[in-house]
């Protein structure tokens, strides 16, 4: 793998009583964020070949949104980016078979956890706008030099942040 892109889900409702976090929708700001963000992906030339999706609600619909400018040639939703902990996601990558670059959608703080401990090198810009926190609909670009059973903490470059 040469990039990892880890997305947060857009933004989304707060839970209706008695309904579960699993279903919480995308608020209409949040998709209009995640095809902006697509739409900058696409400009920046991020594009991913494979993506692993949460099956939560809200983070299929961030890719919905992102797919209309974007278009992977896997898509694959896995309820275990739901439940799973930064080594969890960092184990569904490794095992995800072997693709030149990957985008996660998901959750924090996996997101965020995931991101720090992989990059602890990057660009400036990048760093300061993890450390601040991980917004919704932020995108991480993380580069690395090692196939995707390698990728280990530490050994990625976090080359760009975008948020919308």
């Amino acid at each position: 793998m040469n990039r990892l892109y880890l997305l947060r889900h857009a933004r989304a409702r707060w839970g209706e009583p008695g309904s579960r976090d699993y279903d919480r929708p995308l608020e209409d700001t949040g998709r209009a964020d995640a095809e902006a963000l697509a739409a900058s992906m696409v400009a920046a030339g991020y594009l991913p070949d494979l993506v692993l999706c949460s099956g939560a609600l809200r983070a299929r619909q961030t890719w919905t949104a992102a797919s209309r400018h974007i278009e992977a040639q896997d898509v694959r939703y896995l309820d275990s980016l739901y439940s799973s902990d930064a080594a969890g996601y960092l184990d569904i990558i490794r095992d995800a078979g072997e693709a030149a670059s990957v985008l996660v959608v998901g959750h924090n703080p996996m997101m965020e956890d995931l991101c720090s401990a992989l990059a602890s090198n990057g660009e400036a810009s990048a760093l300061a706008a993890v450390a601040r926190g991980f917004p919704t609909c932020g995108l991480a670009v993380i580069s690395f030099s090692h196939p995707e059973e390698q990728i280990a903490p530490k050994n990625g470059y976090l080359e760009d942040f975008l948020a919308p």
